[in-house]
């Protein structure tokens, strides 16, 4: 009766061996697609590529693993790999979206602040040609239209959903404004100084 169960028993774990060996001796190869198809559509995705790198490097690089892993043959990293390729690239994609709006939101903002900027600029730049400051206003009227081209450039940039351009080219135009109102106020000072 004892040798009979030990029997039964060394049949029973031989074949749950056995039936591991089997499951592991084949390619993970629909995890495996689902994890280049996932990658691919991260690596396509616009949003993904420029707000959420990081995530898109992470899946790139479990998905190079897995290959690796696959080609010697040890399938059960290739899966487990094949799953995290696939979770980075679906976060990518998540990320980039959130990014983007995040941009968006910013750029909207920014632009918004710098429309009263030019205006104040504008009055501030009359304001000194009035008071005959000692200042080169034909560079200043030069730097203020290059503001006002980089605001424009920024508007139609956020139009095109290019929310990173608009960024900088709407942080370019506060820049030269900013430089500009610089420039008018130590004039200013200087020639209240002097009386």
């Amino acid at each position: 009766m004892k040798v009979k169960f030990m029997n039964i028993v060394f049949i029973l774990l031989a074949g749950s061996l056995i039936t591991g060996f089997m499951s592991c001796a084949t390619p993970p190869t629909e995890e495996m697609n689902r994890a280049t198809e996932a990658v691919t559509r991260a690596e396509n995705d616009a949003d993904a590529v420029m707000y959420a790198g990081n995530t898109l490097a992470r899946a790139r690089d479990a998905l190079r693993r897995m290959q690796a892993e696959a080609d010697s043959k040890r399938y059960d990293a290739a899966r487990t790999l094949a799953e995290e390729a696939t979770m980075a690239a679906e976060r990518a994609i998540a990320e980039g979206r959130t990014g983007a709006e995040r941009a968006r939101q910013e750029a909207i903002s920014l632009l918004s602040a710098l429309k009263p900027e030019i205006g104040q600029t504008e009055q501030n730049i009359q304001s000194g040609k009035d008071a005959r400051l000692a200042l080169d206003f034909d560079e200043i009227d030069r730097e203020f239209g290059t503001a006002l081209l980089n605001a424009d450039q920024a508007e139609v940039a956020l139009a095109g959903d290019r929310y990173h351009d608009a960024l900088e080219r709407g942080r370019s135009a506060r820049a030269g404004l900013s430089d500009i109102n610089q420039k008018l106020t130590t004039a200013a000072t200087e020639i209240s100084g002097k009386k």
